[in-house]
C-alpha cells in the first residue's frame, strides 16, 4: 500500500512524498523525471517494501515544482545546488543515509551530483537512462546527432512552454511519450493520473503543473548551443565535480531517441565501481514498459 505524505524541510521546501514500508528499515529513495512525477515508481515501491524482496522503507518524493511540493516561481530557484539540498535534507529525515539512491531522467541529474559532492548520503547509486553531466556535456558539444536529439530543450525554455504544452489536451506531450517509446503502457487510467499533475491546482491556467518542470530546463545551461545562446559550448566543468565512487548500477534503454547509446561511451572513465546493462528494444520510458525486469536488476545489484 502507497502512503502519502508532505515533509517540511529545514530551508523551507515541503515535498509531497509516496512511500512503502515500514520506519527504521534500511531506505530506497527513487527520484523521477520530467514530465512524470512519483507516482511512476508506485509498483517498484511496493515491490521492494514486501519482506521477500528486502522489505525496505521507499520513498519517492515529488520534486520541487512537481506536484504538491513547493514551487519557487523563479527559475534560478531550480539550479542544480537547491535540488540536491532538497534531496540532502529529505534523506536526513529519513536516518541520514540511503541503501540505494534510485533515478531517472531528471532525477538522475540530481543524483548524479549529489552522489558526488555528498557521497557519504547513500550506500549505492542506481540510474536509469539519464546521462553523466560529463559525457552529456560532451555529447552536447560536439556531436550534432545529440544536439538535435536535445533540441526540445530549447522549446521547453521558451515563456510560452506551459501553455503550449497544454494546448489540444497535452498533445505534445502525449506525443513526447510516443516518440521516445511506442508508449503502449499509455492507458486511459494512466494519462488521467498525468493530467492530475499537469493541470497545477483548481482554477490555475492550463498547464499550471508543468511550470517547475519547465523551469529545470530554463534554470540549466546543459542544452544545446544555437544563434545568441551558447548554452553548453560556454560550459567548464571542473573533472573532480563528476567522479562518482559509490558501487552504481546504470541501466541503459537502448531506443531512447533524446538520450542515444553514445552517452554511456566513456562512461567508466567517471565511475570507479560501474555496472552497466545496455537494454535493447526498451525505450527512455522503460520505467513504464519493463518495471519487472528493472525491478529485477535492482533487486540483483542489491544482494
Amino acid at each position: 500500500m502507497i502512503d502519502r505524505f508532505r515533509q517540511a524541510l529545514p530551508h523551507g521546501i515541503t515535498l509531497s512524498c509516496r512511500a512503502a514500508g515500514e520506519r527504521g528499515r534500511p531506505v530506497l529513495m527513487f527520484l523521477h523525471g520530467f514530465p512524470e512525477a512519483a507516482f511512476v515508481w508506485d509498483d517498484l515501491l511496493e515491490h521492494f517494501a514486501r519482506p521477500e524482496n528486502g522489505g525496505y522503507r521507499c520513498i519517492a518524493p515529488n520534486l520541487r515544482g512537481y506536484e504538491q511540493s513547493s514551487a519557487p516561481a523563479e527559475a534560478g530557484a531550480y539550479r542544480a545546488r537547491h535540488l540536491v539540498q532538497d534531496i540532502a535534507a529529505l534523506i536526513a529525515t529519513e536516518g541520514g543515509r540511503l541503501e540505494c539512491l534510485v533515478a531517472h531522467d531528471w532525477g538522475g541529474a540530481i543524483a548524479w551530483n549529489l552522489a558526488n559532492q555528498l557521497p557519504q548520503l547513500t550506500r549505492r547509486l542506481a540510474i536509469v537512462n539519464s546521462p553523466h553531466p560529463g559525457t552529456f556535456l560532451r555529447e552536447l558539444q560536439g556531436n550534432p546527432q545529440q544536439q538535435q536529439a536535445s533540441a526540445y530543450m530549447n522549446f521547453l525554455i521558451r515563456p510560452d512552454a506551459e501553455a503550449l504544452l497544454a494546448q489540444d489536451d497535452y498533445r505534445r506531450l502525449w506525443a513526447f511519450f510516443t516518440q521516445l517509446g511506442g508508449a503502449s503502457w499509455l492507458t486511459e487510467a494512466l494519462k488521467a493520473r498525468y493530467r492530475e499533475v499537469w493541470n497545477g491546482p483548481a482554477g490555475s491556467p492550463p498547464g499550471a503543473g508543468l511550470v517547475g518542470g519547465c523551469n529545470y530546463y530554463r534554470a540549466s545551461p546543459l542544452r544545446p548551443p544555437r544563434p545568441g545562446d551558447p548554452a553548453a559550448a560556454a560550459v567548464t566543468l571542473p573533472r573532480d565535480a563528476l567522479t562518482v565512487d559509490l558501487p552504481t548500477l546504470v541501466l541503459w534503454a537502448m531506443e531512447d531517441s533524446a538520450l542515444p547509446p553514445c552517452l554511456v561511451d566513456g562512461l567508466e572513465d567517471y565511475v570507479s565501481d560501474l555496472v552497466l546493462e545496455r537494454v535493447p528494444g526498451a525505450s527512455h520510458w522503460i520505467v513504464h514498459e519493463r518495471p519487472q525486469f528493472v525491478a529485477g536488476r535492482l533487486q540483483a545489484f542489491l544482494a
